[in-house]
């Protein structure tokens, strides 16, 4: 079965609206929220992103670049193509987790009440899988004998890549400290963005 979801691409928003923002406030104005946005809209976009990021980092999903990373008109951001996991990666010194700086900007930029919400959102989500861990684990086990590649070739390194992603040796605070690192890291990272720009004209090119 297959269900259509009516979304455009990143890049496409950026090439078309120059900004997320601007894509959100063409379907969702309101002088009075933020950003001239509905609020809940915006809350939907923070809470989509803060969701992709904690679940890309712990599953260590790869090749995140703005084609595959979709958003829908009420605000919610999905992402799409998951043939790279557990870290491995087609693009160089890939960051933690792929943020982009237009989907900070979105939020208000670095020093925004909304970029401060989206941190917290992830550092509680990733708390909440912490608790699951055993759970989660013991479901990858299951998957030692399946054909997924970067699972089948070595279950045990797999099982541990994924065990190191918990940070089970921290208490939750602690953990609340790495991951704003992890966010910041990912942000900063240079090397992505010119991975980026590379990829947007070898999509023009083709």
């Amino acid at each position: 079965m297959l269900e259509f979801i009516p979304s455009h691409s990143l890049a496409l928003i950026l090439s078309e609206h120059r900004s997320i923002i601007s894509y959100l406030h063409k379907f969702h104005p309101d002088e009075h929220g933020p950003f001239g946005i509905t609020a809940t809209f915006l809350e939907t976009f923070i809470k989509s992103c803060a969701g992709y990021s904690v679940i890309t980092y712990k599953l260590g999903i790869g090749d995140r670049h703005l084609d595959n990373l979709l958003l829908r008109d009420n605000g919610r951001l999905f992402h799409v193509d998951f043939g790279y996991i557990l870290g491995r990666d087609p693009k160089p010194f890939p960051p933690p987790m792929k943020l982009c700086k237009e989907m900070v900007e979105a939020m208000g930029g670095a020093e925004s009440q909304y970029y401060t919400r989206f941190k917290s959102y992830c550092c509680e989500a990733y708390n909440i899988l912490r608790k699951s861990s055993n759970l989660i684990l013991n479901l990858f086990y299951l998957m030692a004998g399946s054909n997924i590649p970067d699972i089948a070739s070595d279950p045990e390194k797999s099982i541990l890549k994924l065990q190191e992603k918990f940070q089970l040796d921290l208490d939750d605070e602690a953990c609340v400290h790495f991951f704003q690192d992890l966010i910041n890291e990912s942000v900063s990272a240079l090397f992505p963005q010119m991975v980026e720009t590379i990829h947007r004209w070898a999509q023009y090119w083709r």
